[in-house]
Formats: structure tokens, sequence, C-alpha cells
């Protein structure tokens, strides 16, 4: 359950449930699910230049994957580098030791990525690569990286891998290249060897309601789950093997968790009235969710294994969209109790609420990064529904996005980057923005809308 724009002044509980009841129904009528395409609609001023070279390939038969494109759309999409274009390369060289430094320095260019590819067998290709530093220090002289001192062996070779990868893992390899030479450069984990889950519907089908993960660039789009009811609020476990839903198909909400790799499900929730909202606990044991079986919607939190319940809020309020801190220790949520839509945090160990935010009349569906450090969630703006991120140290508030209808944020877990759901266009898609907000990107399906994005843990 989420709060919406449209319910915010109601005064009558009963009015507003059925509201809610009506809008999760309504909110999510949309088309098919496709694959994820991109479109930037702002870069980064300081995105760092740098070129990947088209990995070098003797044969004439095409590979499953174009490697080195990959690794440079990946890496253009974090913002924070700007891929050579190929038309403007000094020279196109596939070893460390073909490399021109004076040639790329003249450009620009702070490093460079080279590589090579051979076939061992039918379904196995050999993939090698080497990641230059351009503007090497001298032997022995430091370098700051992601404020680490850096010491230089003698080479402009930074990183370099060689691995043996079959057809299906061409294109996750690719990803996981692109990680590497992100970590290298910036000093933080890449996150592109991620995925996404989002939830979409097909009204062609008999079933037309998808419950659909895809790799983070959007690729590979595939359906979990076909329903003849609506599906909301995915959620990954943290070790990325489950997702945790809300389904309709028995024709009331009910939340379930299923297993990514087998399919396997069950349900965890299905009280009477709202069953909503679910979030995972850092160590995956629990499930933070919204219940309204005593009344009001509420804050409650499930054992997984012994499926015992816990109450966490008892307000004659709207209390829902519950995340947990990264410590374990307490939750956030959003609540009406003070007239408008805010974010509250409470601590398990004394159940006092408190609030956090007091930025504009509306703020809702927040989430902490990975290190504590921000927030992030969905603020009104004169009457503009937009992503913002507060830093909690010295409590500013910053809008990210200038899109409106701004809705459910969810967080790269390097804490980079920010997948929501927005309106562009006339119909629903999904956006990107850097958290830093210098990096915009709209991520639109190639046919239908697409909804609810929820970004996976790192993934081994």
């Amino acid at each position: 359950m989420q709060f919406n724009p449209r319910q915010i002044h109601n005064k009558s509980f009963s009015r507003l449930y059925i509201r809610i009841v009506s809008l999760i129904m309504v909110l999510i009528s949309f088309s098919v699910q496709a694959e994820i395409e991109l479109e930037i609609t702002k870069g980064a001023d300081n995105a760092r230049p740098i070129a990947v070279v088209p990995f070098r390939w003797s044969s004439s038969t095409p590979l499953p994957q174009d490697v080195s494109q990959i690794v440079s759309d990946d890496l253009r999409r974090s913002g924070r580098f700007k891929p050579m274009p190929l038309a403007d390369l000094p020279q196109r060289p596939y070893l460390s030791s073909q490399v021109e430094l004076q040639d790329w320095k003249k450009k620009g260019i702070e490093a460079v990525v080279v590589g090579e590819i051979s076939q061992v067998d039918a379904e196995t290709y050999r993939v090698s690569f080497e990641l230059i530093d351009v503007f090497a220090s001298a032997k022995g002289e430091g370098k700051l990286v992601g404020g680490e001192l850096i010491i230089n062996n003698g080479s402009p070779v930074i990183e370099a891998r060689q691995a043996d990868v079959n057809t299906k893992s061409m294109r996750r390899y690719s990803h996981r290249i692109a990680d590497m030479i992100y970590e290298k450069l910036t000093g933080v984990r890449g996150a592109f060897a991620t995925r996404l889950a989002y939830v979409a519907i097909d009204h062609s089908q008999p079933k037309p309601y998808q419950l659909v993960v895809a790799d983070a660039d959007g690729y590979n789009p595939t359906p979990l789950l076909f329903s003849n009811q609506p599906l909301m609020s995915p959620a990954w476990s943290p070790d990325g093997s489950q997702l945790a839903y809300v389904s309709f198909e028995s024709k009331r909400s009910q939340i379930f968790v299923q297993n990514v790799y087998t399919g396997e499900r069950r349900v965890v929730s299905g009280y009477p009235g709202i069953n909503g909202a679910p979030a995972w606990s850092p160590d995956g044991k629990k499930l933070a969710v919204t219940l309204s079986k005593d009344g009001n919607p509420e804050i409650y939190i499930i054992d997984l294994q012994s499926g015992k319940l816990r109450r966490i809020t008892r307000r004659s309020s709207i209390d829902t969209e519950a995340s947990w801190l990264p410590d374990g220790k307490s939750v956030i949520f959003t609540s009406n109790r003070g007239g408008k839509p805010q974010i509250y945090q409470v601590k398990l160990g004394d159940g006092i609420p408190f609030r956090l935010t007091y930025d504009g009349n509306y703020n809702a569906g927040a989430s902490f990064t990975a290190d504590g450090k921000q927030m992030v969630m969905v603020h009104r703006k004169t009457d503009v529904f937009h992503i913002a991120v507060k830093d909690m140290e010295s409590g500013v508030l910053q809008s990210l996005t200038e899109t409106r209808l701004d809705e459910s944020p969810s967080i790269a877990p390097n804490g980079s980057m920010i997948i929501y759901a927005t309106l562009a266009r006339g119909r629903k898609v999904l956006a990107a923005v850097s958290t830093d907000g210098l990096f915009r990107a709209i991520l639109p399906a190639s046919k239908g809308e697409i909804r609810a994005p929820a970004w996976s843990p790192f993934l081994n």
C-alpha cells in the first residue's frame, strides 16, 4: 500500500479504506512488459572521459554478445563516466602494450579499456581485458582512488582479468567487467551485475499481470509469475534469492514470498483487510508489512520461520510503507498521524515513534542507503511529486528529479543511483537518477508501461 496524493485530505477512515482498495486495483492498470531502453535526459557535467575499445574478435562468426559495447553502456548509464564515441578513437589496440598513451592524453581520456575474445569450444569463450590509466603517475608515486592511496608499480595497467564464460553467461560477465572497472576508478563497488524486479501487464494474455525480473540495464526480462489479478510491491531478499510481493489472486490481498530461481512460493500473510508493502529485514529473517486486520493500517513484523506476528504501531492513523534501517534495529514508515504524510522512525527496542521529516507537507515511501547516511523518499514540492534525498547528518533535503508524479523509489545497492516510476509522454515509465542529482535518464519499455521497480542487492 502506498499513499496517493489524491487521498491525503480524506477525514473519514472508512471512505479512505475504500479508496485505498480501489486505488490498488486502478493504479496498476498498465500494459505489456518489455525490454527497457535508456534515454539520457541529463548528463553529469563532471563525468569522467573514458574509452572502451572494441574487443578483438578474429572470427567471422558473430559473438553472442558485444562485450565492449555492454561495458561502455554500463559505464555511461552510471552517470560517472563519458565513454568516447568509437569514431573518435585515435587507435584501436587490444593489448595494453599497443596503447600509445600520448595519443589518448591529447584526447583528454583518463582511462582506456582494451580486450580480446577467443573461442575455447562451441559454447565457451575466453574473455580478457585490461584497464589502463592514461595519466598514470611515475613508479613509486601515489594516486588517490576513492579515498585510498594507490602506489604505482611502474605499469599503467591497473586491472587485468581473464575468464572462460559460456554463451549464456557472456552478458552477465560483461556487467562484471564494468563492475570491476567502476570499482577500480571510483573506489565504490559497481552494481551493473544486479537485477531489477517490476510489475507489468499484457492484456492480450489470459493472465495479464506479470511479475518480471530483468538485468539492471533492462535486458533479459523474465516473467516469474502470471496472474489474472493485480500484483504489487516486489521486494528483494537480502541475498537476492527471493522476492516478496502482494498478490490479489484470491480476490483479496495476500503477501507471497517466491524463490527467484525455483519458482517455489508461499503465502506469508493473508489476514482480513490490507496485506501490503513487504520489506525484508537486513538478516532476511523477517518482513515488515502493512496490515489492517485490527482496524487501521498499521506496521507489523512477521517472523518468516515461525510466522509469529509483532505489531509495531498503534495509532488511529494510516501507517504504511515500512523500511528497515541498515542495522536492523529500527524501521521507518509513512504516517499521516500529524495530519499529512511524513516519515517516522521507531526503534524496535522501545517502540516509540519519532518524526524524521518536516520539509514540505508530503514525504512518503522512504528508504535508507546501505551506509545509513542518506534517506530517499517521494517529496511533494509545489504540488509536484519528486524523488528527494535527505542527508541524515546535515538534515538537508534535496529534490533530485524534474519529472512529475514520481513514485516507488528503489536504491542501487552501492547507493549511487535510484530507479523509480514516473509519468513521461503520457504513460508510466521507469526513470533513474544519481543520488547527487547530476545524472538523469528515462527508461521506457519498448511498448506498454511498467511500475513498482525494485533494485536487487549485490548478487554472487
